[in-house]
């Protein structure tokens, strides 16, 4: 239960109590407050969904336990959604969203195709935070065995399998079987299931200020319930004869089987096979007594950090030249994370660390890349480039000697600048699928781009320069894209014009395009963008502006006819 769908009371209420008795409380998909960090109202267990809401470096690393979320536990097989209403300035400001905008979850497909996929993540987020477990939450439905032990092979710490046993009340009623939505009703909760509507009558699940002064919770309240389990579980295992919960691992002797009285479904399911107990030898554990190895020990990050030691320290600005192969990957994460531990969110000034590459980078390269540095590539590089972009620089541009036309050729993988929040992007060349997915607040250019770019982007901007794949702009609700139309088929073709408008460039962001053009020429040296500046007059009518619907419902911008831009 994310904050946004339930209220700062309610919500900090839950992690002071889970902190008092050394738990730990969840913050959900929706991000947390930085005022929390460092406080007993800091959740410790911090949620990486596909939404990626909120998801800085930062955030990650003011964690005891990252948990990816891979499906919605109170909700198997349907997405998560924030009404508008229900987003306030403070919402957006924690989510990197617009208030007023409706916030969507997209599935997880957007990054994590594969076991593969989902394992580099984990890699990514153990390289930001190495002191932090990693989990995967998966949802209890057929075949979730299947992909636990993949998850498992993925180098996931935990496994979470998670069922019916939460949610707030806009979950559907079948999907609320009680646990985890009894520490709500131990707050005050008395189930009106009107969670979706931010009528909430007790002040829960509500961001009305009127309503959440009627919160009437306290940690005590949590507490107490939990002392009531705790006290209950005791009980069950000392009939068993257990003391602790390590002595119940594995124990698969301890389970019995119910008949299925003849039902022609379950009468012949035998689970013997399920419920076997090996004989095992003493030295042979049944649970997890030693960490696992991650594979950071190969990381190019600690040559980096070791560079940057006195910039991290001190602020001393710095520039380095190195090389890099593809198995260098997520490279900038960890020095990111060490950035964050030392500045918080507010990083360094721009341009303190400045590295220069020359090669082809690995997956994630600038994953979660601060405030302050600057990682320059002359090369190419592989997928989820500048994943979780928190306020870096990258620039990426062919090398100089090659004789092919960047804006021709693939510079960059799939799902670039995906759940950036801050920062900026320069590709002297084309990118791959779903280009800034979920871009939350990073300003980026490319000179041509696969299907589905800027698919669920919620702020920012982006320029494109060159082609793009279809599906540009699907489930769009804030942001703005400008889009190089050459061939004026952008509109008919190109773009889902389900979630937004298409317009000529207004006079107001002449100016401001022109500058990010600028900005990107002066970076990568582009020839496309020097080209397009050159012949401004000529090329600013055939940009089109990408406009979300959402985004001019709350700035009060009446809707136009879709204008067709030669």
């Amino acid at each position: 239960m994310s904050y946004g769908s339930i209220s700062k009371e309610a919500h900090e209420t839950l992690a002071i109590a889970m902190n008092r008795i050394g738990g730990k409380s969840n913050t959900g998909e929706g991000g947390e407050d930085e005022a929390r960090f460092g406080t007993e109202r800091r959740s410790a267990v911090k949620q990486v969904a596909s939404a990626r809401f909120g998801v800085t470096t930062n955030y990650l690393i003011n964690a005891d336990e990252l948990q990816i979320k891979m499906a919605q536990g109170a909700k198997p097989g349907e997405g998560g959604q924030l009404p508008g209403h229900k987003v306030d300035e403070t919402i957006a400001r924690v989510r990197h969203s617009i208030p007023g905008v409706g916030l969507i979850s997209p599935p997880p497909h957007h990054d994590i195709y594969s076991i593969e996929d989902l394992a580099q993540l984990i890699y990514d987020l153990k390289n930001v935070n190495p002191r932090a477990r990693i989990s995967v939450k998966l949802v209890a439905e057929v075949g979730v065995g299947t992909v636990a032990a993949g998850v498992a092979k993925a180098h996931a710490d935990v496994v979470l399998i998670s069922g019916d046993s939460g949610g707030t009340g806009a979950s559907p009623l079948s999907s609320i079987k009680g646990f985890s939505t009894a520490p709500l009703v131990a707050l005050g909760c008395i189930m009106m299931r009107k969670c979706h509507l931010n009528t909430c009558p007790v002040g829960i699940a509500t961001q009305d200020p009127a309503l959440r002064a009627k919160f009437q919770g306290t940690p005590e309240n949590v507490i107490n319930f939990f002392f009531f389990i705790a006290e209950q579980v005791r009980q069950y295992m000392a009939q068993m004869g257990f003391r602790s919960f390590d002595e119940m691992v594995g124990r698969v002797d301890m389970l019995d089987t119910r008949q299925a009285n003849e039902h022609w479904k379950a009468k012949d399911i035998d689970l013997s096979a399920i419920l076997y107990y090996p004989e095992m030898p003493s030295r042979i554990a049944r649970r997890c007594v030693q960490a696992q190895d991650h594979g950071l020990s190969e990381a190019l990050d600690y040559k980096l950090i070791e560079f940057a030691r006195d910039s991290i320290d001190n602020g001393t600005p710095i520039e380095i030249k190195l090389p890099i192969r593809n198995v260098h990957r997520t490279v900038g994460a960890m020095l990111s994370g060490e950035i964050a531990r030392r500045h918080g969110s507010a990083g360094l000034p721009d341009d303190t660390i400045r590295f220069q590459f020359s090669g082809s980078a690995g997956q994630s390269f600038g994953a979660f890349l601060a405030k302050g540095v600057t990682l320059e590539l002359e090369g190419d590089a592989n997928d989820y480039v500048g994943k979780g972009l928190s306020g870096g620089r990258l620039i990426v541009y062919p090398p100089r000697t090659a004789t092919f036309q960047p804006e021709e050729n693939i510079l960059i993988g799939n799902v670039a600048l995906y759940g950036a929040t801050s920062g900026e992007a320069f590709f002297n060349g084309m990118a791959g699928e779903r280009f800034a997915v979920r871009n939350s607040g990073a300003r980026a250019v490319v000179e041509g781009l696969g299907d589905h770019g800027c698919e669920y982007m919620t702020r920012g901007t982006v320029v494109v320069l060159g082609k793009c794949g279809r599906n540009f702009a699907a489930g769009m609700s804030g942001g703005i894209a400008y889009v190089l139309d050459e061939k004026g088929d952008f509109g008919e073709k190109r773009c889902n014009t389900a979630a937004v408008d298409l317009e000529p460039v207004p006079a107001e962001d002449i100016d401001l395009l022109y500058s990010i053009i600028n900005h990107h020429v002066e970076a990568t040296a582009s020839v496309r963008g020097k080209w397009v500046l050159e012949n401004w007059e000529n090329m600013l009518p055939k940009f089109v502006k990408v406009f979300p619907h959402e985004y001019k419902r709350v700035l009060g911008i009446a809707r136009q006819q879709q204008v067709a831009v030669a």
